[in-house]
Order: C-alpha cells, then structure tokens, then sequence
C-alpha cells in the first residue's frame, strides 16, 4: 500500500468516527484500523462514504499507509488495551514514529508510556480530548502533551481540527512534558464535577426552597447565561429543564436520582490528597455522586431521620439573585482551587505549564466551556507569575462583590436543611485562605502531646521545631519527622 495518509486512527467508535470525519473536513487523509475488523468497512460503507478515508485491516497495513514520520492515534478504551495497542504497534513502527493516545488515560500511565516510547526511539504524545461526540466532530478541545519533539508534527493536525475561539486561535497548544497534557484533561473533568455539583445545588434550592417548576427554573438559568455565569452547562441545564417526557410533563421529574461517575473526578481528587492541596470543592462534588448512589439506603433513612420543617419567606426574586451571585463565587473557588493542583504539579513533576494557556484551550470546544474563562487568561496576562487566582484584583473583587448573596445563600440552606455540600465548602475554602491563623496551633500541639511530631512556634524562625513534655514524664524524643 502507498504512503498516503497523513496520520492513522485505531479505534472506531463514536468518538473516534467523529475526530477521522473532523480531519478528512480538514484536508487530512486518515488510515483507521479497528480490532474488529468489520468495523473498518462498516465506516467506508456508510459514516465514511465519499470520503478520502483509507480502511486496513491489520496494523502492518495501517502503518504502510502513513507517510513518515508515522502519527498514529490511538481512541481506545483507557487502560490495559492502551497498552496492548501500543505494544502490537512497536512491532510495526519504527524510530520517529508517533503515537497519539487521545483516549480518557491516567497522566501516570502517560508519563510511563512517553518514558518507554522515548527509550525505543520513538515519541509519545497523551492528548486529553474533550467535547463529546458533537465535540469530536466539529472542534473538541484538545490538551496535548508528551515528547516535546513530537509537537511540531502533531500541531497542524490537531490544532486544524480543535475548536476555535472568536480571533481564530485554536482550543490546542501544547501543555507540557511527560503525562502533563491528561494531568491537564484530569483537572478539566475535575472542575467538571464541580461545576455540575454547584448547578444542581441551585436547582435543589430552586425546586425545594423556592418552590419552582422546571418551566420556570429554565427561564432563570437563561437570565443567568446572559451574565458572569455564561457556559455550555448553564446552556444544557437551561434546555434539561424545559424538555418535556412523552406524557408532556418534565423528564427531569422523572429521572431517578442516582448519578454515575467514569472516575476521572476521583483521580483529580485522590492527586490533590498526594500533592497537599485543600481541592476541597470537587471533592464534595464526587462524595456527593457517592452519597446519590445510596437511593435504597436514603429512601429507609428518610423514614426515620427528620430535618426542619421550615419553609422558605422573603422575597423570592432577591433570592434567586443571590443565588446567582453565589454560584459565580463558588466557581471562582472551583477553579482557583483547580489552579492550585497545576501550581503544584509544576513543582512535584517539573512541568512548565501554561496556565493562561490552559484557559484558552478550554474557552471553546469542552464541556466547561464558558465566558469565564477569558478572566483567567487576562489574570495570567496580567501576572504571569500569579500565585492564586485569588489574589488577582478581577476575582477578588468578584468574590468579595458576592460574599453577603454568598453567605445569606449557605445559611438559608442549612436553616432549611437542604444540602449545598460544594456551595458552602467552597465558602469554608475562601475563609480559611483568607485568615492569617487557623487552630491549626492546637492541631498541632496535639500531634505533639501523643505523637511528639514536633511544632514550630511563631515566636521563633521558620524550620525550628520543638516538643514540650506535656505530661511532665514523656521525655525529650521526638517523631522521626514533622510530617509523619
């Protein structure tokens, strides 16, 4: 077979379909393999007719299709089949080859694969892809990074086919080394949950504080996507609510109230706990789809356990304003906190992240896709140096503006006993940054009491640690370390 195609694509379902029809709209001719060969024809004969698309039926075919170096992408099931795939793949590739993995992997399994890839020669590229199917086929943003070398020709592809924002500049640049471009798509899907979990608390305060319909919940969630608060999810929540069943009443009403998750929140949380950073937010956003599971267990608790039976009096309309107010707040949180993890991941793993980048990539194309985004690539342009997002003058007046809408929100739930787990952590979240101490002392004086894990005292320099024999016959040794 001649060397025709510019780039290779194993795996046809949905999402891969999507991206190799996206390319081919692009000018790109694409070789695609599937290990279910029949696939492969099913593809040319009906999704793919007409097209430039070449079909093969072994990865020796594949890969004398592709012109060199060879850019072969991978959209197959994260995991043991990554692995698999790329092992078949050396059998037929060579030295300057690339591989592309654009499925959900973890950046672990990705920094592992761009060290094996580069110790054979070959380069490694982990690209977090996000958008969906409509995504992958009209411009999904895309997180690439790997082997730095790879870059210059991968860019022409992958940029063609991303989304763009309104100047043209395309939903893709280069993230960094090693598994930084799925760190990046982990940390997405992350706020991700975040950002799902603070709407469906609005609805929850909307629906069983205030007493509104799905109809009418609609209409305000299409007030707020014409303010700070603009994004695909407001979008899709505003059309969720007015989509009618088949009986004509709201399908929402009708959806049982258990949530799914694919992990990738779970990953983003479990890292923060390894890195030390307080992600404090999405955590509670994927307890909160842990606790939604227990549906059998909350209907008996229900029977037994009681809240207040106080109802919602004030103005409503003011209300629903505050309401507004907090939930951009509580974002603000979401992804200051999502920017900490990337602050700290440029340390633990050596990357040279771009953070106002990131942002651009994400302002079209993926499913946190909002106006608000531009806010945080102005505050890096401002200050490229900037600790948190913060300390930057847009948010914090943004927040400190919020904060009474903010605070009569959090307290008005508690008082109903309606659950906002993400709306108040964040709150939480804010005021510790803010305060100069926490009683973090007497944490850890009694860490010291039963433990002699040692303190440091502020009357004293930084990095000078003490222990007091607080029982008067502990003695004078200490823990092996502070942090123990």
């Amino acid at each position: 077979m001649a060397a025709t195609a510019d780039i290779g694509l194993i795996g046809l379902a949905v999402m891969g379909q999507n991206l190799v029809l996206n390319m081919n709209d692009h000018g790109f001719t694409v070789a695609v393999f599937n290990r279910t060969v029949s696939k492969v024809d099913h593809f040319l004969a009906n999704e793919a007719r007409g097209t430039k698309v070449i079909g093969t039926h072994s990865l020796k075919e594949l890969a004398d299709a592709l012109k060199k170096p060879r850019r072969v992408m991978l959209m197959v099931q994260a995991g043991p089949a990554v692995d698999s795939t790329i092992d078949q793949l050396l059998e037929v590739l060579e030295p300057g080859d690339i591989i592309i993995d654009g499925g959900n992997s973890n950046y672990q399994d990705s920094i592992r694969r761009c060290e094996m890839l580069e110790s054979k020669g070959l380069l490694f590229v982990g690209a977090g892809v996000s958008g969906g199917e409509e995504g992958a086929r009209n411009g999904p943003s895309i997180m690439p990074g790997g082997s730095p070398a790879a870059w210059e020709h991968v860019k022409p592809i992958l940029q063609a086919i991303a989304a763009k924002v309104a100047d043209g500049t395309p939903c893709c640049d280069w993230v960094g080394e090693g598994g930084a471009g799925h760190f990046v798509k982990m940390v997405h899907n992350g706020i991700e949950y975040g950002d799902i979990q603070l709407i469906c608390e609005a609805y929850d305060l909307m629906a069983n504080a205030l007493g509104m319909k799905p109809d009418e919940m609609s209409q305000e969630l299409d007030r707020w996507d014409k303010g700070n608060l603009d994004s695909f999810l407001i979008q899709i929540t505003r059309d969720i609510l007015a989509f009618k069943a088949e009986d004509g009443s709201p399908i929402v009403d009708k959806i049982l109230d258990t949530a799914g998750q694919k992990g990738t929140g779970k990953w983003t949380v479990l890292n923060s706990l390894d890195l030390g950073v307080p992600l404090t937010l999405i955590g509670e956003a994927v307890f909160s789809r842990n606790l939604s599971a227990l549906k059998e267990e909350r209907v008996e608790a229900g029977k037994v356990l009681h809240g207040p039976d106080a109802q919602f009096s004030g103005d409503r309309t003011a209300f629903l304003k505050d309401l507004e107010q907090a939930l951009y707040a509580a974002k603000i949180i979401s992804y200051t906190q999502g920017y900490m993890l990337f602050r700290q991941a440029t340390v633990e793993y050596k990357w040279n992240l771009n953070f106002g980048g990131i942002a651009l990539m994400w302002r079209e194309g993926c499913i946190i896709r909002s106006a608000f985004l531009g806010n945080i690539k102005a505050a890096y342009d401002r200050n490229p140096r900037l600790v948190n997002l913060l300390l930057d003058s847009y948010f914090k007046d943004a927040v400190q503006s919020a904060m009474p809408a903010w605070r009569r929100v959090v307290s008005k739930a508690v008082e109903l006993g309606i659950t906002v787990p993400a709306l108040s952590s964040a709150l939480a979240f804010f005021d510790g940054y803010r305060r100069e101490r926490l009683p973090a002392n007497l944490l850890q004086a009694q860490r010291d009491y039963f433990g002699a894990h040692t303190y440091e005292r502020v009357d004293k320099p930084r990095g000078q640690f003490f222990h007091t024999n607080w029982t008067g016959h502990g003695g004078a040794v200490t823990a092996g370390t502070y942090n123990a």
